[in-house]
């Protein structure tokens, strides 16, 4: 049994709050796990810095050395054979896994890895670097969208393997296909930044709305709650705010709604969209670089530079066309039961896995 070290430098798979990061290092997990290898978490080091603060950067990386001297002591202990980071970037590089797979003498690997070397000069120099080393370490890279993967191949080594995988669910088989006993469905943490410009933009498109039969449940929570608040506060009580929800309860969720509506501005990919198509929702959204990796291709989706009256019509479109509505919901589920499941995933990472420990 092949034993792999795993890190998620942005926020630990046991992390107490949700979100589809989480969810995103909790699959990995599940699909090494099911390809028959052991799986220890190597560390809870939390390296995301999202304000550009180069004092707290520097405060990350001399606590990294410690966790490094930590972390291969424990490696060695449990006679770890390969790492595995998921989600190294300029704001979460992964300070550890480099120095830690050098100093035992094991493949250093990467899932999700981003390359931005606009980012090497600027508030997140150093951590752009460091995000940049790691990516250089790494024997081998799963990209998750074609996004990633154009950057990364612009700068791979000679000998370093990029491989695909799909983003995808943990799960075997697809749930049942949701009743859609009510209306729209928004799913996403209430964060200043790119998750707020998501929620204004569904504000803003519903005020356009011509249809007026509709209502909107949102399942979420954070700090910037009271922002999200008061973008709907128009609406009344047409708008539903579920709070911060377990598995079960948003599984019921999305069993219950017809479609989900969620911009995605500048989403890595966005489970939500994968949990949403496996239910049979159709999705409104922008045609954006990670989105397009996970949503149904056959349908048509608004433009950023459109707004929100891009997304206004289509849901005007969907609100009034429920047989359109119902296809479209039963193609994405089909899709993501042909490419979203956990069984490719880990018969993919297995494969690469096992050849690299060999």
């Amino acid at each position: 049994m092949i034993r792999v070290a795993f890190y998620a430098p942005m926020k630990a798979p046991d992390d107490p709050l949700p979100s589809g990061d989480r969810a995103m290092a909790r699959g990995l997990i599940s699909a090494l796990e099911a390809g028959g290898m052991h799986v220890d978490l190597a560390s809870r080091f939390k390296s995301r810095e999202s304000s550009g603060n180069a004092d707290l950067q520097a405060e990350y990386l001399r606590k990294a050395q410690d966790e490094v001297r930590r972390v291969s002591e424990a490696g060695r202990k449990s006679g770890w054979q390969v790492w595995l980071t998921y989600h190294n970037y300029y704001k979460a590089p992964d300070l550890i896994g480099p120095f830690v797979a050098e100093l035992l003498g094991i493949p250093y690997l990467l899932a999700e890895a981003t390359r931005a070397r606009k980012r090497l000069t600027g508030p997140w120099e150093r951590f752009a670097q460091a995000a940049e080393t790691a990516c250089d370490a790494a024997k081998v890279i799963f990209f998750m969208t074609r996004h990633d993967e154009e950057a990364l191949r612009a700068y791979a080594g000679p000998e370093q393997q990029l491989i695909s995988l799909r983003p995808f669910l943990s799960r075997s088989f697809l749930p049942a296909p949701a009743k859609k006993t009510e209306g729209l469905l928004s799913v996403g943490m209430f964060r200043r930044g790119d998750k707020i410009a998501s929620y204004a933009l569904i504000a803003q498109a519903l005020t356009q709305v011509r249809n007026r039969d509709w209502t909107l449940d949102i399942a979420g929570d954070g700090p910037a709650r009271s922002e999200v608040e008061a973008l709907f506060a128009q609406f009344g009580s047409r708008v539903r705010f579920l709070g911060a929800l377990d598995d079960k309860t948003l599984q019921a969720a999305y069993a219950r709604s017809t479609i989900l509506v969620w911009p995605g501005v500048n989403e890595a990919f966005g489970m939500s969209y994968l949990e949403a198509q496996a239910h049979g929702l159709a999705v409104v959204a922008q045609d954006r670089p990670g989105v397009r990796d996970v949503v149904f291709s056959g349908a048509a989706y608004p433009r950023p530079e459109q707004g929100p009256g891009g997304l206004a019509d289509r849901l005007d479109l969907l609100l009034s066309s429920p047989k359109l509505t119902w296809h479209i919901g039963q193609s994405a589920r089909a899709h993501i039961e042909k490419h979203n499941l956990i069984s490719d995933a880990s018969a993919t990472l297995l494969d690469k896995i096992q050849e690299v420990v060999a």
